[in-house]
């Protein structure tokens, strides 16, 4: 403590110096800190965007395979999951920690309107569930459930077809089993679209959906579970993998592919390594009743992970890079500061001051000065990230990595406590020299210098 106290006091003897130190540091650690939460809240924008697609980061899918029709003709493969409580009773059993599930069904085709044409990706979702209702951002018009086969647009799709609320449309579209279909469908609400993804989904009630695509009375496409923690994606999906091979062992009917198998065939694509479990043109592949896939939003889209990993050891070699330009003027300046106090240190050893408490204060000193300069960076780059994030942004190009027209900060605590062990680390290197020149004074030395 007597050492802490002597650098705390020596800090205030010159404060112009110090304080020039200190700016340095906190300009470093501004920089860092701003840079690695900007870049880590864009893709994480990005996966969030990609995590409503696909409404969750865990996603089951029932998929049955259809013999050919004709002699020498090929077999279907059908996106259907039959027992909607099936897959969510397994989630319950095992305790999985989500935020919310959703059961939907998923319909590619066209919206036609007064011989105009757009591409819709719609989604048959419980239109009542909160989190859904709480994400739509509604231009005009809204939820309807008391309108048969009611849609809701986005912005982009009605202004390209000059569509309001009220309107119908025909909408194209094929069944679950690959017929082509028309449905007469209502605009129910219009949505503000924040990106180009978000700007092809439309949304109706499920049961109107399964109607259109003849889906199998309480059938939907997937069963998706968004987890409050990312992290256990892997971990949830093979639970649920390993509980539905239970089942698959005692009945004929159930099926499930194998993650293990697809991170052999395919290490960096896990989500490619399971398309070809259930590829319809190798006869091995052949089953009946239904196979389940289980698949999380990385095994997909394995890029996500890769970008964040990337961004996390870019900000920390940019942080080293910039510590150690610092370093070497924390450096330079204790070389300065040990010349200054040659009579000082002469003084404190003759009184009884060890040489290890004397390189002790010159470490101290530094590592304080360091770690007030990197707070008040700290406190700056969030104060920064604030009012950027409050600054609305109108940009096409920019909207993937944005969240509702903003920009959004993540910083993690993780890595800032990393950020602070290293700047500890190059610090007490960078004065390691002069503290240990420092303890290794002859005091009597010291004392007869003339400076």
């Amino acid at each position: 403590m007597k050492t802490v106290s002597l650098a705390l006091r020596n800090l205030t003897r010159n404060k112009r110096r110090n304080a020039i130190l200190a700016v340095a540091i906190a300009f470093g650690f501004f920089v860092v800190t701003a840079i690695d939460g900007l870049t880590s809240g864009m893709v994480g924008n990005l996966e969030n965007q990609i995590t409503q697609l696909v409404g969750g980061n865990v996603v089951v899918q029932g998929l049955e395979w259809l013999p050919p029709e004709t002699e020498g003709g090929k077999a279907k493969l059908v996106n259907i999951v039959r027992d909607r409580d099936y897959v969510k009773n397994i989630v319950d059993e095992l305790g999985v920690k989500y935020e919310y599930y959703s059961c939907f069904t998923m319909s590619n085709g066209t919206a036609i309107f007064n011989g105009k044409k757009s591409m819709l990706q719609l989604y048959g979702r419980d239109l009542t569930e909160k989190h859904l209702q709480d994400s739509f951002q509604f231009v005009s018009g809204g939820v309807d459930l008391n309108v048969e086969n009611g849609l809701i647009i986005s912005d982009k799709i009605a202004e390209s077809l000059n569509l309001q609320v009220g309107d119908e449309i025909i909408y194209s579209t094929y069944t679950v089993y690959g017929q082509n279909t028309f449905a007469d469908m209502t605009i129910t609400g219009i949505l503000k679209s924040n990106s180009f993804l978000s700007s092809m989904q439309a949304y109706a009630d499920i049961e109107d959906v399964n109607t259109i695509t003849e889906m199998p009375e309480g059938g939907y496409s997937m069963f998706s579970i968004y987890l409050r923690d990312n992290d256990q994606q892997t971990k949830a999906a093979n639970m649920i993998e390993a509980r539905i091979r239970e089942d698959e062992n005692v009945n004929p009917e159930i099926h499930v592919t194998s993650r293990a198998l697809a991170m052999k065939t395919n290490p960096t694509n896990i989500g490619k390594g399971i398309e070809k479990q259930v590829d319809v043109k190798k006869p091995e592949n052949e089953w009946k009743g239904v196979k389940y896939g289980v698949e999380t939003l990385y095994d997909e889209i394995p890029q996500i992970k890769t970008v964040l990993n990337v961004v996390h050891i870019i900000t920390t070699v940019i942080l080293i890079v910039i510590l150690l330009i610092v370093m070497v003027g924390v450096s330079n300046t204790y070389r300065m500061v040990l010349y200054e106090r040659i009579r000082e240190i002469g003084t404190m050893r003759s009184l009884g001051m060890t040489g290890k408490d004397t390189r002790k204060v010159f470490t101290n000193e530094a590592v304080i000065l360091c770690i007030i300069g990197a707070l008040a960076g700290l406190i700056f780059a969030v104060i920064v990230m604030t009012i950027v994030h409050f600054i609305p942004i109108n940009n096409d190009s920019l909207s993937f990595f944005l969240q509702k027209g903003h920009f959004t900060f993540k910083v993690s605590f993780v890595s800032v406590v990393l950020q602070y062990l290293i700047l500890i680390a190059l610090t007490t290197l960078a004065v390691r020299g002069s503290a240990k020149q420092a303890a290794s004074m002859n005091p009597a030395e010291a004392l007869r210098t003339v400076k």
